[in-house]
Order: C-alpha cells, then sequence, then structure tokens
C-alpha cells in the first residue's frame, strides 16, 4: 500500500510542479523551459519507458549468471558451511528461543541464505521462522523479543555478494561494475552492527561470549578500513577493484570445487538456477519501468531538482561538503520501498554517469541495507504481528548507520 501512494504520488507532483511552471513561463518569466516542461515531461517519459526495459534486460544477463552460480552454491552445501559458522553467535542473539526448537535452525539458514544473495531461498525460511517463534509467543498481537532482533538483522540486509547493484552498474556502462564491492560491504556491515547494538542493549543481551563476538567483527573491519585510508588515492581505488574482483571469482571458484567434491553436475546445477533467474528478470520489468517512468516524471518536473538544491543549500549552510547531496534521494527512499530505490538508484546513474562519486554513492547505499517497512510488513504480517514495539525504530536506525557510512566511505573511495 505504502508503495502505491508513493508511485501515485511522483505522477500527481509531478503533475502540479508542471502546471505551476507553466503558469510561471507563459505569464511571468518567458523561460522556454518552464512553457514547454509538459512536453518535456512527454518526451521523458517515452525515453524512461525504453530505458527501463534496456536496463532490465542487461540486468537479466548478470542475474541469471549470478542465480546459476548461487544454485551450485546452496548444492554444493554454502547455506549449510555459513550455518555452521554462524550458529554459535547467533544462539546468544535468541536466547528466548530453546535449543533444539526449529526456529533456530531456520533463522540461521535464512541469514545465510541472504548473506549469499540466495533471496528466493532465504524468504521462504524467513516466513517459517517466524511461524516458529509465533508459537513460543506468549502475546499472539505482539513482536517478541526474537521477533524483533531477527526483524532489526532482515532490515539491515548484510549482503556478502550485492548481486542486482552490481547487475545495474553493468547495464548503465559502469567501467568496472565490482568497483563498489569492498564499500557495500563495509556499510552494509555497520548497518548490521548498529541494528544488532541497538536490539542487544534493549534486551539486555550482552554478556563476554557476544561482546568478544562483536569486538573481534569490528576490529577485523576498522583495520580494513585503516589498511586502505593508509594507501594513496590511486592505490586505493586500484587495490579495492583487484580485490573485488578476486573475492567474487574466489567465491564463484570455491563453489565450483565444493560442487566437484560433493559429486555434484556444476554445470546442470547451474542451469537450473540461471532459468531462476531468467524468471526473476521477467518478473521484474513491469516493476522497473514503473519505477522509472515515475521517477522520470519526478525529475522532468524540475522536483528533484528542488529537492536537492534545498539540502546543498543546507548542507552549505551548515558548512559541509555537498557532493553527496544528489545521492540522498536513494537515501530517502531506501526504507520505503526497494522498487523505488532502484529507480533512484537508476536514475542517478542516468543522470551523473554510473562511474561518478553520486553514481558510486547511490550504488554503495542502495546495497548498504534493506526495505525496513517491506520486511515489517512481510515478516510481521505473515503470523498477525499488530504490535511492532521497538522494531521498526531499530531497523531505520541501522538503515541511518548504513546510509551514513556508505557516504563516508564513499569519500574515502571514490574522491
Amino acid at each position: 500500500m505504502l508503495l502505491n501512494y508513493i508511485w501515485i504520488g511522483f505522477f500527481l507532483v509531478g503533475f502540479i510542479i508542471a502546471i505551476v511552471r507553466t503558469c510561471i513561463g507563459y505569464f511571468i518569466s518567458h523561460n522556454p523551459a518552464d512553457m514547454h516542461v509538459f512536453e518535456t515531461i512527454g518526451v521523458g517519459t517515452f525515453a524512461s519507458a525504453k530505458s527501463a526495459f534496456t536496463v532490465a534486460l542487461t540486468l537479466g544477463g548478470v542475474i541469471t549468471l549470478w542465480m546459476g552460480v548461487m544454485k551450485v552454491g546452496e548444492k554444493a552445501g554454502a547455506i549449510n558451511f555459513l550455518s555452521r559458522i554462524i550458529s554459535p553467535f547467533f544462539r546468544r542473539l535468541f536466547p528466548e528461543i530453546p535449543d533444539g526448537h526449529p526456529a533456530q535452525g531456520q533463522i540461521v539458514m535464512n541469514f545465510s541464505a541472504n548473506m549469499l544473495g540466495l533471496s528466493n531461498a532465504a524468504t521462504p525460511m524467513g516466513l517459517k521462522a517466524m511461524e516458529s517463534m509465533q508459537e513460543l509467543n506468549r502475546d499472539k498481537e505482539t513482536a517478541s523479543n526474537p521477533m524483533i532482533m531477527f526483524l532489526a538483522l532482515n532490515t539491515a540486509g548484510f549482503t556478502l555478494i550485492p548481486v542486482t547493484i552490481m547487475g545495474l552498474r553493468a547495464a548503465k556502462g559502469a567501467a568496472n561494475p565490482t568497483d563498489v564491492f569492498i564499500p557495500i560491504l563495509i556499510a552494509s556491515f555497520c548497518a548490521s552492527l548498529i541494528g544488532l547494538i541497538v536490539v542487544a542493549i534493549r534486551q539486555r543481551l550482552f554478556d563476554k561470549y557476544l561482546i568478544s563476538w562483536l569486538c573481534a567483527g569490528i576490529l577485523f573491519f576498522a583495520g580494513f578500513v585503516w589498511f586502505f585510508r593508509t594507501l594513496p588515492p590511486d592505490i586505493r581505488s586500484e587495490v579495492s577493484t583487484v580485490g573485488s574482483n578476486f573475492i567474487l571469482l574466489g567465491i564463484i571458484c570455491a563453489f565450483f570445487l565444493a560442487a566437484m567434491i560433493k559429486r555434484v553436475n556444476v554445470f546442470e546445477a547451474f542451469i537450473e538456477g540461471a532459468k531462476d533467474g531468467f524468471a526473476t528478470v521477467i518478473r521484474i520489468v513491469p516493476y522497473l519501468v514503473a519505477m522509472i517512468v515515475a521517477i522520470g516524471v519526478f525529475r522532468n518536473c524540475g522536483a528533484l531538482d528542488y529537492l536537492v538544491q534545498a539540502f546543498t543549500l543546507l548542507f552549505e549552510l551548515m558548512g559541509i561538503d555537498t557532493r553527496f547531496v544528489p545521492a540522498l534521494p536513494v537515501a530517502f527512499m531506501k526504507p520505503l520501498s526497494g522498487g523505488g530505490t532502484e529507480g533512484l538508484a537508476i536514475d542517478a546513474m542516468t543522470a551523473y554517469g554510473p562511474d561518478s562519486f553520486v553514481g558510486r554513492l547511490a550504488s554503495v547505499i542502495y546495497a548498504s541495507a534493506d526495505t525496513t517497512f517491506y520486511i515489517v510488513a512481510l515478516y510481521f504480517g505473515s503470523v498477525g504481528i499488530k504490535n511492532t514495539r521497538y522494531a521498526i525504530g531499530a531497523g531505520l536506525l541501522a538503515d541511518l548507520a548504513g546510509i551514513v557510512c556508505a557516504i563516508l566511505v564513499s569519500y574515502m573511495f571514490f574522491t
């Protein structure tokens, strides 16, 4: 429902602003850009629809490739491998779930699938985990502590392989679509860490074991960032690019080798997953066209420029560098709509270039967290939870942390 209002709002705001600009153009300024704004919107609408379809077709190749790779990883036991690694840590985060309860395994499997970008496998596991946690819930209409922790970590959306944004960057002609990989990894880790800490404080979960895990993770990523900060900007960019591609190719080879050891037919598994990828692309084309056309109307009427100018002025008055401001619409949309965020990220890459600072920052913001309100509606709605307590607040704080980190890390890597 929220996406419905957002989508309609783009058109209505665009129409109203176009009327105002037309009146100003004919009766006051006589500016041709104002006088012909409806023509600009009309031409832009067809151009946006064509662009959206082209992006979807190019994105299809990338998604098909990685869905095939992920299917190989799934059959090679990658989810079970990750589950064994993170299971001891997750038991500390969900102490109210008894040992041996099905919810434990379902939660771990859900996060393992999410980390590998297997949303088609993660969502059913997540819904099943919510059902299992609801069985333990005393108040069936109020979110329990384990549910809130589960939602906070899901909305943070920590993913090892951000397939979609790399595909979008490739579709928009980025010289190296994977150069945002390491910044995304850092930003999404930060979002997940803040979401976890906020909920853990509210639920009083901290003990020596949990603190040691968190400190280890923080120190690792702090060392990671420190290492890159010590490098000259040109070397930093080169190391980031080479490292990103090395990690991605290493993951592919690891999946293939593990599958061979398990005597999986790698080629057939890849084709099976690739077919699912192609079906996914077919499903997203209408959504992509709808959102990019609506955002095109919003931009071509001048509304997006007015919004950016207002925030630019605000940050200039505060003495803050404003190069990041054109990517802010992506940040504002992120908690509300995945489709809207995707459309705005594509719009930013189209307007400024995929290899520009704004284009790269929009990419990092896009993948720094997940869509809070959609996830809350999906998982809580599936089990009839009406009182979400502080779940939305924790999710939004995780989103904010991811966005702020995305901006800071993008300045470090791309300027």
